[in-house]
């Protein structure tokens, strides 16, 4: 074994670009010849193909177009519920690029992508809620109940 530091069975240190061979495959990679040709990583790591990113893409274009056509060609009648169906394309659109693109499952770094994704979102949530509300507790204490009572103010 090279001098390489094996964490979790993963060579860290000796990389492709070799420092002589380690096994049959000759590859340098670090792995002490433990039985893995250095590229599934005990089948936790999973590679992505041209067909993947085609298939990112041509969704992302997809969830991007439809919206577009539903403002432009004035599909629904109510604003309210055209903005409801955006927001819900971007939201799918959202998982999409987290999946075809940044490449993160509940599989990739032992979960922690995950967890850091969720704890993002409960954050975003939280701070968003409670600007919302203090923005409108603000406009209702602040503002006067109508033009007509404008007069008894100081």
């Amino acid at each position: 074994m090279n001098a390489a530091v094996e964490v979790a069975g993963h060579g860290y240190g000796g990389g492709h670009g070799g420092r002589g061979s380690d096994g049959p495959g000759g590859h340098g990679g670090g792995h002490g010849g433990h039985g893995d040709d250095g590229h599934g990583h005990g089948g936790s790591e999973t590679h992505f193909t041209l067909r993947g990113y085609v298939t990112g893409f041509l969704l992302a274009v997809f969830l991007t177009a439809l919206p577009f056509w539903f403002v432009m060609g004035k599909t629904f009648s109510a604003p309210t519920t055209t903005a409801a169906v955006i927001l819900a394309f971007a939201a799918v659109q959202i998982v999409v690029h987290m999946i075809y693109f940044l490449h993160m499952s509940p599989k990739s770094e032992g979960g922690w992508n995950l967890l850091a994704l969720l704890f993002t979102v409960m954050l975003v949530v939280i701070a968003l809620s409670g600007s919302l509300w203090v923005m409108y507790h603000l406009n209702h204490n602040m503002m006067p109940d109508s033009m007509m009572n404008m007069h008894h103010m100081p």
